[in-house]
């Protein structure tokens, strides 16, 4: 028994030794991890696998921008140049019959229905004969064009393509000075990217962009061919669509500005309802209160928006309102400015009669103003910065 006793002994000791100094000298011979090897040069690799993470690290919006980036496709388009002098028999006597050369634009959109339909702006759009869209997939189509809007730069297209991925559409009248946000796009067409900052300022309006304009400012890099994308909220749901930068270089300085999904809304409605944004008129010509106006026509409202001028026989003229009024209410909604009553009376629906307040001279007037159909625009007005 001794004997046994003693051979087990020494063939414990030996294990524990050669342990020791596997674990202290080649410790990777304990680690049983998969090893691949390449099929080129035949080399072992080692790779760690790891439990994927439910949740993701802390500043990480990799959720939000798995979640919306699929959504969001590039837009590929292409025009024939106009080219007036080949027209000239001089021209084409010195240099030949010569043939347009087409110009390609660069921008993007959003995915916003499984049937197809894809939100971008007007100015990404207009005046192409050729669509092709990009989806992150991979996956290339022609598209066409449902219809657009200039005078919020929106624009509706149509592909034709199964499992498409849609993005979540947000409550953009919720968002806050200071929230974080996402904007998706093709900038210079390097591919998709996702840059992050935050809502810098909302309802920015007067700069001369669009006819409505009620943007979200956002110092979050956007950059020519990011006109069309997606700004999403850190949930990854859609705020709004980048459409224009202010900018001295052409590229970010950190000052974007997005059309809210709010407003998109109801372009898309209209345009899939009926073909058309149709919007409430009234006839009349505004203008912010200034002192030199208020001297002028005699203004006494510290509030409001003043009327400078009345279309004859237009629907404000046929409810009764003046040059002089000062517009204070547009069916119980107060508005302070241009902007806002444009806005508003854009909303209305042609043909049900509104109520406006208005202060005239001193006193408070009331009157019911049945609205028109808002006439096309004579031109279009184009981004400050367009990101093509």
């Amino acid at each position: 028994m001794r004997r046994y006793w003693l051979v087990f002994s020494q063939a414990v000791t030996v294990l524990l030794a050669a342990y020791f100094v596997v674990t202290t000298l080649k410790p990777e011979w304990l680690n049983h991890r998969p090893v691949s090897t390449t099929a080129s040069t035949g080399v072992a690799l080692q790779e760690v696998q790891s439990a994927p993470s439910a949740a993701s690290p802390v500043g990480s919006f990799r959720n939000a921008a798995r979640k919306a980036s699929q959504a969001v496709v590039s837009i590929n388009t292409s025009k024939a140049a106009d080219r007036p002098s080949a027209n000239d028999p001089w021209f084409r006597f010195f240099f030949g019959e010569q043939g347009a050369v087409p110009q390609s634009g660069l921008g993007s959109g959003v995915i916003i229905s499984s049937d197809g339909f894809i939100l971008t702006n007007n100015h990404v759009v207009e005046g192409a004969t050729e669509i092709e869209v990009a989806l992150n997939d991979s996956r290339k189509t022609p598209a066409k064009v449902i219809g657009t809007d200039p005078e919020t730069d929106l624009a509706i297209l149509k592909i034709a393509l199964d499992r498409l991925p849609v993005i979540t559409l947000g409550n953009s009248d919720a968002l806050q000075v200071g929230d974080q946000v996402l904007a998706i796009g093709n900038p210079f067409g390097v591919g998709q990217t996702v840059t992050s900052g935050i809502v810098s300022a909302l309802g920015r309006n007067q700069l001369g962009i669009n006819t409505f304009e009620n943007f979200i400012q956002t110092d979050a890099a956007i950059n020519p061919g990011n006109s069309g994308g997606a700004l999403v909220d850190v949930d990854g749901n859609l705020m709004g669509i980048n459409t224009a930068i202010y900018s001295r270089s052409g590229g970010s300085m950190g000052i974007g500005f997005a059309i809210p999904v709010s407003t998109a809304k109801l372009v898309l409605e209209g345009i899939v309802k009926d073909g058309v944004v149709t919007r409430g008129w009234i006839g009349v010509e505004p203008a912010d209160l200034s002192p030199e106006l208020m001297e002028t026509f005699g203004v006494k409202a510290r509030k409001g928006v003043l009327i400078t001028g009345v279309l004859q026989n237009g629907p404000a003229a046929q409810a009764g309102v003046k040059p002089g009024d000062v517009v204070v209410e547009v069916g119980g909604k107060n508005v302070a400015n241009v902007s806002e009553l444009l806005s508003t009376v854009a909303a209305l629906k042609p043909g049900t009669a509104t109520q406006f307040r208005l202060q005239r001279h001193e006193d408070n007037v009331e009157v019911t103003v049945t609205p028109g159909k808002r006439p096309k625009p004579k031109q279009q007005v184009q981004p400050v910065v367009p990101q093509r």
